[in-house]
């Protein structure tokens, strides 16, 4: 959700707006000409610098440590140069070698393991490696490499080792042209440019999320892909930093500069660019389980007025026979923006628990916004203020008081999740607001603006100044409802409805309420009792940062952040302290993510034993492991459709974040109908599947125009149909990481042309995923490898040379898929309303061969809502030499059978069919000459293996 808001004053407000986000977020041209003469000549500085000398090493069949010293004068380019160092490197798997590079006493910030628990060791012996750690003494530098071909994957060689203070250097050859991808999240390309590319790590809130700047999440970790195989790169730090990439005459350099922390390196051997993911995954968690629901199609809007809108959203799906699995609502619901809080006028209980209710009845799900910034209102019965201000567990400024910023609610405070109460407080307000009984028993919850975001640019602003300038809390732009306006009525079946009566708005507000007693004035201002100023808590943790050279505002290196007014600009000011002595200068990257963390604790609390559904925007690796992403405020452009693909592979493909999605349609500006169209289809092999968009733009519900409506549908048919084998990836990414998203190189890893290819990609393993990416079009330009692959809705074969091939006719609510060679893909035989519905449905098999004649496939099968589950069915499939064969558990009680088996590519001729070793009758066998596709009627229960037999 954007940082711009409306007014009363309309455009006028709104260009006023724009104009102050563009002076902040644009640097002018004499600014950007003295920022990079400066950054060159620290540069040349950085070169010069003597680096270090590895002394007292001590090496063990699986580790190694030494001592580094500085190795001459120190240049001190931005900061005094640390003289001693301590190094330790583990082989701790045969794929996997941990380096870390800190100061001597290690006193200097780490990510905390509570934030990011550290992967156990197996300690193997580095004899037993795939990857080998090798070093020089003097000046010490150090490399990896393949054991067995000695090929080199990272190598510091020439470039001195630059430990600061608040300045860290850490740089590597690469070969010529190499292939990048990750260190994100940023917009752009998947394969990273390599020259003169800087890519900057610090969360911002990013409208329009520019391409090549910083945007809301941090994941640095690369992975880099060559024919001979695949490692990756994972730096374990969450203080600001840029990573450049450089083209030289000889070789490409990848740098990191950073400004804080210390350099925590795991190496990960591959050799597939899978093998990586997963490798990755053990160390930042593996993906959350999700339930079925959630793979549903999702509606939202910010601006929808009040709930008579709401509910005529979710009729109009239903009268234009769309999908709607599950309605959202953005902040619009809100009473003055106030998280916690319903307006009891244009979203009052009484109403909003029956849209609840009757979505509930039929069969579908509801989830709303919470942000962090809670409104500073001492005094003034504002529950979630008074709770969390008489615990002290708002951020703190260096002298010890609440930390106040600017956001929609207007002055607000921003719960510290260092706090050692948080988990109480946050779990506390979830169940008070979201009570099934008395509030909102939501499915699901949205979390934003957890960059942290907040609209004042400087340090020095005074925060009631700017909210009064910004006119937070925003007017409402027209009346409410008049009271006793029905719920327009959108259920599918009758059903015993919730009583409610009149004064339960008042009731639910009371409840949500803490009145303090009146001689006890909440004096919130001043230095909390729980709290203490920074120096102290500083100087009880005998933190590095006491030290004069620190200075967490303006530190001496400047990051390449688009939000030009330092660190603090437009968030939570980096010199804000935690209840534990962190400061925000080094967490600030971890805010999002530990209130991701937080806020799956508390959907646990509220519904213990259900599958949690969160969607965050801003990450940190291992965020994946709690809650999906969506991919931010994007804007309704094409560009912006075709960056969403890069955008989605970087979550699913590589930073092991695979809940992930782009606002279907584009958030900001105005669609067209052909864009939401295209975008529509393209959306339904989103793995997370949203329309949304902006209170200033028009209205894009799918419905609102015939052909949108029948892209919708088209596209919603295939994922629906396609919801099982989704599942079942996203069940496999649970149980060792394997990518939900696959590039293409990642199945053609040998194929160059697959390296740099982001608008096709897998779906799943098997689903090969084309769309038409320009304006006016109906034809598309694919690339297929030398393979043999299907088109999804014919089953016709499609033999692939490697080389690239137009699809014509590409109708605008149509988008081209085709299941690669070797895949046997399980089907529902329909799509259906709800995903209640679709479990009902039979399945259709569908074995596709590859060249070789064989295939492969799963199908996983639970009650889609239990994290822990009694009995599930997880059938492998097999093919070859004409024999189908289904093993595995088959323990979960379904209805479903197995309707059709759909056989590929048979050649003519007269054809017999065994099930389970029994001759079917020729009427059950239907055979297509043109698609070479036979269909067998086989109903067969999921209870137990079975085999189909086919003869020519």
């Amino acid at each position: 959700m954007s940082h711009l808001q409306t007014s009363p004053a309309g455009g006028a407000m709104r260009l006023l707006n724009v104009l102050l986000i563009g002076s902040v977020v644009t640097i002018g041209a004499v600014v950007a000409r003295e920022w990079l003469q400066r950054r060159e000549r620290s540069r040349l500085d950085l070169d010069k610098c003597p680096g270090y000398i590895a002394q007292n090493v001590k090496v063990t069949a699986y580790s190694l440590t030494a001592e580094l010293i500085v190795a001459g004068p120190a240049r001190n380019v931005y900061g005094r140069d640390l003289e001693r160092l301590k190094l330790s490197v583990v082989y701790e798997e045969s794929s996997r070698i941990h380096v870390k590079i800190a100061d001597w006493d290690e006193k200097r910030y780490q990510v905390p393991e509570s934030v990011l628990p550290r992967p156990t060791s197996s300690n193997v012996p580095s004899s037993e490696a795939a990857i080998q750690f090798r070093y020089t003494l003097s000046p010490f530098s150090f490399s990896i490499v393949r054991a067995g071909t000695d090929e080199v994957l990272f190598d510091t060689a020439s470039y001195p080792l630059v430990f600061e203070p608040q300045f860290l250097r850490l740089k590597t050859k690469l070969p010529r042209n190499p292939n990048i991808y990750g260190l994100g999240e940023h917009t752009g390309s998947f394969r990273l440019q390599t020259a003169h590319n800087t890519r900057t790590l610090w969360s911002r809130d990013a409208f329009g999320v520019p391409e090549d700047t910083n945007l809301y999440g941090n994941h640095p970790v690369y992975y880099e892909h060559r024919t001979t195989g695949t490692h990756g790169v994972f730096l374990l730090n969450s203080n600001g930093m840029d990573i450049k990439l450089s083209e030289g005459k000889e070789n490409t350099t990848l740098e990191y500069n950073i400004i804080g922390g210390v350099l925590d390196l795991y190496f990960l051997a591959g050799p597939t660019p899978a093998d990586v993911a997963r490798q990755y995954a053990k160390i930042v968690g593996l993906p959350a389980s999700i339930p079925y629901w959630s793979l549903g199609f999702h509606q939202c809007r910010y601006g929808y007025k009040d709930y008579v809108e709401v509910a005529n959203v979710v009729k109009k799906y239903a009268e234009a026979k769309i999908p709607l699995e599950t309605m959202w609502i953005d902040i619009d619901y809100m009473q003055e923006r106030f998280p916690f809080t319903n307006d009891p006028k244009y979203f009052p209980t009484k109403e909003l628990r029956q849209i609840i209710e009757w979505l509930h009845q039929n069969e579908q799900h509801f989830i709303l916004m919470v942000d962090p910034a809670v409104a500073y209102q001492p005094n003034k019965d504002y529950g979630a203020f008074d709770r969390g201000a008489d615990m002290g567990l708002f951020l703190k400024k260096p002298d010890g008081s609440f930390f106040k910023g600017v956001v929609w609610p207007g002055v607000t405070v921003y719960p510290d999740w260092f706090h050692s109460d948080i988990d109480k407080y946050w779990q506390d307000e979830f169940k008070r607001f979201f009570n099934p009984e008395t509030g909102f028993d939501i499915d699901g919850v949205w979390i934003d603006m957890n960059e942290p975001a907040s609209f004042s640019v400087s340090p020095s602003d005074d925060p009631e100044k700017v909210a009064k300038e910004r006119n937070c809390p925003p007017p409402r732009p027209a009346p409410p409802p008049a009271p006793g306006t029905p719920v327009p009525d959108f259920r599918r079946r009758s059903g015993n409805l919730i009583e409610l009566n009149q004064g339960e708005d008042e009731a639910h507000n009371d409840a949500l309420r803490k009145t303090l007693p009146h001689d006890q004035p909440s004096d919130v201002n001043a230095v909390s009792k729980k709290g203490a100023s920074q120096q102290a808590v500083l100087q009880a943790h005998g933190a590095e940062n006491l030290d004069s050279d620190v200075n967490h505002l303006h530190p001496p290196y400047s990051i390449g952040n688009a939000a030009q007014g330092g660190l603090s600009c437009l968030t939570a000011h980096t010199d804000c302290i935690h209840q534990n002595g962190l400061v925000e200068y080094d967490t600030h990257n971890l805010y999002g993510h530990m209130m991701s963390v937080a806020t799956r604790k508390a959907m646990l609390a509220r519904r213990p034993g259900l599958k949690p559904f969160i969607i965050t925007r801003s990450t940190f690796s291992g965020t994946g492991h709690h809650t999906g992403k969506w991919l931010g405020d994007n804007l309704s452009r094409w560009d912006h459709y075709r960056f969403s693909i890069a955008g989605m592979l970087d979550m699913a493909s590589l930073f092991q974040v695979p809940m992930v999605g782009s606002d279907v349609g584009g958030f900001g500006a105005d669609t067209t109908a052909q864009l939401c169209a295209r975008w529509a289809t393209l959306g339904a092999f989103n793995p997370f599947y949203r329309n949304h968009n902006d209170i200033h733009a028009i209205s894009q519900e799918f419905y609102l125009w015939p052909e949108v409506a029948q892209a919708a549908k088209n596209g919603i048919a295939m994922r629906y149909r396609l919801l099982d084998y989704l599942y079942t990836a996203f069940h496999q990414a649970n149980a060792d990481g394997t990518p939900v998203l696959n590039p293409m190189f990642f199945k053609y890893p040998k194929d160059a042309n697959t390296f740099g290819i982001d608008l096709q990609f897998f779906y799943g393993d098997s689903i090969l995923v084309s769309p038409v990416t320009e304006e006016d079009a109906t034809s598309v330009e694919i690339y297929l490898p030398d393979d043999i692959f299907y088109d999804f809705l014919k089953y016709t074969p499609v033999r692939g040379h490697g080389e690239k091939i137009v699809l014509t006719d590409v109708d605008l609510t149509q988008i081209p898929v085709h299941i690669r060679g070797g895949a046997i893909i399980p089907l529902r035989q329909s799509s259906a309303m709800t995903t209640v519905d679709l479990r009902k449905q039979d399945f259709e098999i569908v074995v596709a061969p590859g060249l070789n004649g064989s295939a492969s496939g799963e199908l996983y099968i639970d009650d889609g809502v239990s994290l822990e589950q009694q009995a599930i069915t997880d059938i492998r499939f097999s093919f070859s030499n004409g024999k189908l064969e289904a093993t595995g558990v088959f323990e979960y009680e379904t209805s479903a059978k197995v309707q059709n088996v759909t056989f590929l590519g048979v050649e003519a001729g007269e054809h017999t069919v065994l099930i389970n070793a029994k001759e079917v009758d020729q009427s059950r066998i239907r055979y297509d000459p043109e698609t070479k596709a036979m269909a067998v009627t086989t109903d067969i229960a999921l209870q137990g293996s079975f085999t189909i037999e086919l003869t020519v």
